[in-house]
């Protein structure tokens, strides 16, 4: 959607074939085979949205042997447990995907994608809400995972998240968990963001494997650095400019380096993402799993769209920043093929204007031009402050 090049929808790809998991399985290894049909590339993302769209008791989608937290493989493993934070995701996929079908004319299914979205919101909301923060999954049984009444994972940090991320959460439950999520979640003295809290251990929920780490080590309670992440993105979508770049810092591997005594706590290179880093004592602080490219391009996606609030839509670049209160401007140098815009993002005590060679645009974006020229950009940004000093290339 991003570049505007649907002709790979139309492409024609084959599956792969292999025989389903027995009932009595939980997995099983083994080399599939290229299946002699064919379909284009939109007709496959088609068939695994429906595949997708099997539900609990709830009406909330079964987790199976695990959402995006694999970890939690025995949630659903009879096939009835649901996730609530799957619920945020599935929603998010079938209202963009609804536009996908509209452009290729496929009103029927965008229409089934609509329609489908709005149920699954409505059964989130009356289901999935616990007071204070949204549930995380429903074993089989229907025992609640992460509620306040939970011996354990009481509050799970990617529910909340997606509830604003998704756009499918009530704004106000939304704002309340996310702030449920800074008092439980967040630890300023250890510099890190909990994935959940209380960790696994003791209690007689038994989520899988997940179980079987440490308490406060990966994702059994340490932070789980992709889920850290997603903290901050919440923030910056609901505008909350100083939490935004106070959590930033605290998830920033350089800020885990800037000292011997950091570096002797983190142990792991501060120029680079780690997985996750333990909320465990005597190692709290400590990161794990660096080099993880998973968790580097969400950072990149976190800095370049929620931070700097650079938006490419096709040939239009939009600007929602949400950058620290005390800057008092920025520059960004942009690369569109082989044409560059510089880019000035300034405090503004008055409306957002963005003005492009001298000319102030009336829709407030750039409509990015491949002429080999460099473009000046001034973007005047209301309600902020921005550093004098600070050029992004």
């Amino acid at each position: 959607m991003n570049t505007g090049d649907i002709g790979i929808l139309d492409e024609s790809l084959p599956f792969i074939e292999g025989r389903p998991v027995k009932a009595e399985e939980d997995s099983y290894y083994d080399l599939p085979e290229r299946s002699e049909e064919t379909a284009s590339l939109y007709e496959h993302c088609v068939r695994a949205i429906l595949r997708g769209l099997h539900f609990g008791e709830h009406g909330l989608p079964l987790i199976g042997s695990g959402d995006w937290n694999d970890g939690m493989n025995l949630v659903g493993i009879q096939g009835k447990g649901e996730s609530v934070w799957l619920g945020f995701f599935l929603y998010d996929v079938l209202t963009q995907f609804a536009e996908v079908a509209r452009r290729q004319n496929d009103i029927s299914f965008a229409e089934r994608c609509r329609s489908e979205a709005i149920r699954v919101r409505l059964n989130i909301e009356q289901h999935g809400w616990d007071g204070q923060w949204y549930r995380r999954a429903f074993f089989d049984d229907g025992t609640v995972l992460g509620s306040s009444d939970s011996p354990e994972c009481q509050i799970d940090s990617i529910a909340q998240s997606w509830s604003v991320l998704s756009g499918a959460g009530d704004v106000e439950r939304s704002k309340t968990a996310m702030e449920s999520v800074n008092q439980h979640l967040v630890h300023h003295d250890q510099a890190l963001i909990q994935l959940l809290n209380p960790p696994f251990d003791k209690s007689n929920l038994n989520p899988g494997y997940i179980k079987g780490y440490v308490p406060g080590v990966r994702e059994n309670g340490g932070q789980y650095t992709h889920g850290a992440i997603w903290v901050v993105m919440a923030f910056a979508a609901m505008g909350d400019q100083q939490k935004t770049w106070e959590l930033f810092s605290i998830i920033n591997p350089i800020n885990h380096g800037k000292t011997k005594d950091e570096m002797n706590i983190y142990k792991v290179e501060p120029y680079v993402v780690a997985a996750d880093v333990y909320a465990l004592p005597p190692h709290v602080g400590r990161g794990g799993w660096s080099w993880y490219t998973g968790s580097a391009g969400w950072m990149y996606q976190l800095i370049v769209e929620s931070i700097l609030g650079l938006r490419l839509d096709v040939d239009k670049l939009r600007f929602t920043p949400c950058f620290p209160v005390d800057w008092k401007q920025f520059i960004v140098h942009y690369r569109y093929r082989e044409t560059v815009y510089h880019i000035t993002f300034i405090c503004s005590s008055g409306e957002m204007k963005v003005i492009v060679d001298a000319i102030e645009q009336p829709d407030q974006f750039v409509q990015l031009i491949d002429d080999h020229q460099e473009h000046s950009v001034e973007v005047m940004v209301p309600g902020s402050k921005v550093r004098e000093d600070c050029t992004i290339q």
